[in-house]
């Protein structure tokens, strides 16, 4: 019979080592790379974005925030159509779905050319220097380029057109061409001279193209991505400039308030809820209605009416400030009211009215878009994704509903990256060791 034999192996001191030290490193370099940093000696501001960069939904919010608001400065620099408003309109490309290509013909307008700095046209946008033209095909006979007009449907020729490619080309009155070199007249002076190949080099390569429309054509075949890029640019403005209004008159209201309590107090606490007593829309159209339809009015409009959140938040908080010793400290001193107000009490309420104010945004952004819905806010032809839902609804029920889908989706994720930002701020500022 054979006995077993057990082997036992034992670890050289080497391999003991080397599987200590393998422990270790699996152990603690996480923790040495990863480490949350502690947070000593750093103000209030910079915990508050600490905590806030850590809420992952809330930086997402953020991100799609600053996007929108780098879109919208730009305007009419990353549109595809450049022209003011966004208006350039071809009606044989009427309902265009979102991808579809077209060819075009751009054909110089015999008009001197426009002089225009970056800035405006970033602004305003640009009127163009030439006529876009949508074809369906094209070619040379002899010296003269024949198109055919875009029709939209397959079984349908457009009618034909002709050109000289001079007239593509160069604003021009008349031409004559000599020796295969054409020479190009305007306002009675000379200002080109080409020969016939060049020019179909110049045509072939700078005035033919496609373009491509991402998102689709509205009824008027107007460019969908360009107008709601500008609408972007509307709805960032009115919450902007709104919030801004609100702002002023709810600090000051609330801080004359919260401060100086009695009669004061009382007479602004009256005020308020005499304004929060009436519906916010009906308020907003009734102001709109005395000041006038337009862009400015909508302004007004909606800053008048969202003041009263912010009034209330500011004096709430300085009721609850307005007896802590730093602020009988300054009394103390003999510093006035405004500056106590001003420099010491303002400062530590600030994180409350950045999340009202971020809810407020979001609120304002859906006010303009409804009373633009309404035909009471922004007027054509200057877009608004409001505007665009209105004139487009009747789509819903066709097979062209993203006409208003598209603007109603572009409101919804902005109003929502503007709530999750207020609720990433707010949940901040209460974990903030400030608030313990």
């Amino acid at each position: 019979m054979i006995s077993e034999t057990k082997i036992i192996l034992q670890k050289s001191p080497v391999t003991v080592n080397f599987f200590n030290f393998a422990q270790f490193l699996i152990k603690y370099i996480p923790v040495f790379f990863f480490r949350k940093k502690k947070e000593i000696n750093l103000s209030p501001g910079k915990i508050v974005w600490r905590k806030f960069r850590n809420n992952f939904t809330a930086m997402v919010a953020l991100i799609w925030i600053a996007a929108n608001v780098l879109t919208a400065i730009l305007g009419y620099l990353v549109t595809p159509d450049s022209t003011p408003f966004a208006n350039d309109q071809n009606l044989e490309l009427t309902t265009k779905a979102p991808g579809s290509k077209v060819t075009f013909l751009k054909v110089r307008k015999n008009t001197e050319p426009i002089k225009q700095n970056l800035f405006r046209t970033m602004l305003f946008g640009q009127y163009p220097e030439y006529e876009t033209i949508p074809i369906e095909n094209f070619r040379r006979d002899n010296n003269t380029l024949i198109i055919s007009l875009y029709t939209g449907f397959e079984d349908f020729e457009g009618m034909e057109l002709s050109f000289q490619p001079e007239q593509v080309i160069f604003p021009s009155d008349s031409s004559a061409t000599f020796n295969d070199t054409i020479y190009v007249f305007f306002r009675g002076e000379k200002i080109a001279a080409v020969t016939n190949s060049e020019a179909w080099e110049i045509i072939k390569d700078e005035h033919i193209y496609t373009q491509t429309y991402w998102l689709g054509t509205d009824r008027y075949g107007r460019d969908l991505l360009s107008q709601v890029i500008i609408g972007a640019r509307v709805s960032l403005s009115v919450g902007f400039i709104a919030i801004s209004i609100a702002l002023v008159i709810g600090i000051l209201l609330g801080s004359l308030a919260g401060f100086f309590r009695g009669k004061v107090d009382n007479f602004i606490v009256w005020l308020i809820n005499v304004v929060w007593s009436i519906p916010t829309l009906l308020l907003v159209i009734a102001i709109t209605f005395a000041l006038g339809k337009g862009f400015w009015q909508v302004f007004i409009a909606v800053g008048l009416t969202m003041w009263v959140d912010v009034a209330r938040v500011v004096r709430g908080q300085i009721i609850s400030i307005r007896e802590n010793e730093f602020v009988e400290a300054a009394r103390a001193l003999g510093l006035p009211d405004f500056r106590i107000i001003t420099r010491h009490i303002l400062p530590n309420i600030t994180g409350p009215v950045v999340v009202i104010s971020a809810a407020n945004f979001a609120s304002a952004i859906l006010i303009e878009a409804g009373l633009s819905f309404l035909g009471i806010g922004v007027q054509p032809p200057m877009p608004s994704w409001g505007t665009m839902i209105r004139e487009n609804y009747g789509y819903i029920i066709l097979d062209k509903a993203f006409l208003a889908v598209i603007p109603g989706i572009c409101i919804m994720l902005l109003v929502m990256a503007f709530m999750l930002v207020g609720n990433g701020l707010r949940d901040a500022i209460e974990k903030s060791p400030a608030n313990y």
